[in-house]
């Protein structure tokens, strides 16, 4: 079983052996946590000034703890891009293909969002690790279809353009994303790679959006 790099640990690494100081450490774990939440909201520009605001801390701070701002999303690409690789590892080892296959696609759908956005701000340095991913989703997809759990007629690369689909925005048309937008979504595609019987969907469908102005 494969495990996350941690991005703190990635940024504290300076080859000499030595625990970092505890202060050290938590403005880092504060500045990860907060490239995660810009990255994760999506749409926007990944900035230093923007980062070291939610993580309570001067841009001085910033830039003595991380050096640069490619640095710590390089880091944190790596952290994201690992636990994707972890989820599918632990489905590809659940006992049962299906389940193993829904578990890796709901963490998937989450994470995929914040992978996408720190590539972007990086120029797309995620090319050399896409063969890796693909590999897992390609075989998480064809255990699940030789165990005649899924439809035999996709491919593992339609998989990927479905799940992709299930993230989308708050809005559309004058209606509000209900609560767990993205899991009702996903429960309509899963329920569209299996047969036969439908699973409940969770949350609340869409509603009306208040307009103003």
């Amino acid at each position: 079983m494969s495990t996350a790099p941690s991005a703190v640990d990635l940024l504290l690494e300076d080859g000499s052996g030595r625990r970092p100081r505890a202060d050290a450490r938590r403005n880092v774990e504060r500045l990860v946590r907060a490239a995660r939440e810009v990255a994760a909201e999506g749409g926007g520009e990944i900035t230093a000034h923007e980062i070291a605001r939610r993580a309570g801390v001067g841009v001085g701070t910033f830039y003595r703890r991380v050096s640069t701002l490619e640095l710590l999303l390089e880091a944190v690409l790596a952290e994201v891009l690992g636990e994707i690789i972890v989820r599918a590892d632990e489905g590809l080892a659940h006992p049962d293909p299906w389940e193993g296959f829904s578990a890796f696609a709901s963490s998937y759908i989450r994470l995929r969002n914040e992978l996408c956005d720190l590539n972007h701000a990086l120029g797309g340095t995620l090319d050399h690790a896409r063969a890796e991913l693909r590999d897992r989703m390609s075989m998480l997809v064809g255990r699940a279809q030789d165990a005649g759990l899924m439809r035999a007629d996709i491919t593992w690369e339609d998989v990927a353009f479905l799940l992709v689909s299930v993230s989308t925005g708050g809005h559309t048309v004058g209606l509000r994303a209900g609560e767990l937008q993205w899991d009702r979504n996903l429960r309509v595609i899963l329920d569209g790679l299996r047969t036969p019987e439908p699973a409940p969907l969770p949350g609340s469908p869409p509603t009306a959006a208040v307009l103003t102005g």
